[in-house]
């Protein structure tokens, strides 16, 4: 499975998780993200975000200013009842 790549380096909180998101809603589950950022905010911002959501964060590296991260879309089952 291929992965995407999202550039939001030079953005600064909250749009890199805001692209993010938007991004990972046009995927299908399973599929995998790559964002490119510099802004620090966002390791905690990502974090938080895919807690708060059900995407899984897969992997982050940190070389110089360039943080990268890959999230993992979640499955989308319905709840039930």
């Amino acid at each position: 499975m291929s992965e995407k790549v999202l550039d939001v380096q030079g953005l600064s909180c909250p749009l890199p998780v805001l692209k993010a998101n938007k991004t990972l809603r046009g995927m299908t589950a399973g599929e995998k993200l790559r964002i490119l950022a510099t802004d620090k905010a966002s390791i905690a911002d990502f974090k938080a975000f895919c807690r708060e959501t059900g995407h899984s964060l897969i992997a982050f590296s940190e070389e110089g200013d360039l943080l990268s991260f890959t999230i993992r879309r979640k499955n989308d089952t319905a709840p039930e009842d």
